[in-house]
């Protein structure tokens, strides 16, 4: 967390600093758990991204398996928690790792987020199906955040997965991040003033730390020249329009209701788009569970998730033989 706010000025040295510091923690506990905390590297364009393979256990069976990434600003650490975990709790292998854009692969590669994310999820497939201990036939996908954008791009174009999971729904990522900029800096960039979109902007920034980080983060993350360049040109190309319908394995859509990040009827879109088999499952402020990726609730999200994956995998049929 240290780190979260340093990406306002990306050559800081406490970026790197304090991000190793946090990967290197994180090995060091896999270590101390034992061998169903795997670290691996996935091959990718030249290069590797860093991951972790959870094991349910260590029978060697070919198990169901999650494969699991993030968002905006997710970090490879943190998908334990958010996803590994449960997995591994419910019976499923969960290979999680960094795309470019994310955790180390940004810091340490300066690989920048792209809207093909297919290009990244089909590495991740072709290891996963390269283990003996993985079952190919029970393979789900699930992304968190902007993630929820970046799976669904996946699911389109990649089609060995057997599930997938929009944690949350995010059909139109560019109009997303768009929504989460004042109106006057939008209303200025629409009438083509990009210097006085950034001044609104910025000024804005000064007393608001969400959109100060929102800001940051995506120019960043992006690989953007600046704010202008982030909201016209860099996240354009980043939504399921016209390629949500090519998704063929059974989908579910995750909504919260007080999602101030990715809201707007984001998910129900999504949901609305799909054509193949699908669910939608809204969160609320009564459930604990209605923030952004069900931060308030996440062991009643846990159990939503893979309940469903448990029935759309018929996973019960192994566990009862």
């Amino acid at each position: 967390m240290a780190e979260f706010y340093l990406h306002g000025n990306p050559a800081d040295p406490r970026i790197l600093l304090e991000s190793r510091a946090s990967q290197k923690a994180d090995a060091e506990g896999a270590k101390l758990t034992g061998p169903t905390w795997e670290p691996v590297q996935i091959p990718y364009e030249g290069t590797t991204l860093p991951g972790y393979f959870y094991k349910a256990d260590n029978s060697g069976k070919p198990l169901p398996t999650l494969i699991f990434h993030g968002g905006l600003d997710s970090s490879l650490e943190e998908l334990f928690y958010f996803g590994a975990a449960p997995a591994a709790r419910r019976g499923y292998n969960c290979l999680t790792f960094d795309g470019p854009g994310q955790g180390a692969p940004i810091r340490e590669q300066k690989l920048y987020h792209r809207y093909d994310w297919e290009a990244v999820v089909t590495p991740a497939v072709d290891y996963a199906l390269s283990r003996t201990d993985v079952n190919g036939d029970r393979l789900a996908l699930m992304g968190m955040s902007l993630g929820g954008y970046f799976a669904a791009r996946a699911a389109a174009f990649e089609h060995r997965f057997r599930a997938a999971v929009f944690f949350n729904g995010l059909y139109n990522a560019h109009e997303s991040i768009r929504s989460s900029m004042p109106k006057e800096a939008i209303a200025a960039l629409d009438a083509g003033n990009p210097i006085q979109c950034e001044e609104i902007t910025y000024n804005a920034m000064q007393n608001d730390t969400n959109l100060r980080w929102a800001v940051t983060q995506g120019v960043w993350s992006f690989g953007a020249s600046g704010l202008a360049d982030y909201l016209s040109t860099k996240s354009k190309a980043f939504t399921t329009e016209g390629v949500a319908g090519q998704i063929r394995c059974p989908c579910l859509v995750l909504d919260g209701a007080g999602d101030i990040l990715v809201g707007g009827g984001q998910a129900q879109e999504m949901y609305d788009s799909l054509q193949a088999p699908k669910q939608l499952v809204r969160f609320t402020s009564e459930d604990g569970a209605g923030n952004h990726c069900e931060s308030g609730a996440l062991a009643y999200k846990d159990e939503v998730v893979f309940n469903w994956l448990d029935e759309t995998l018929q996973v019960h049929d192994d566990r009862s033989s």
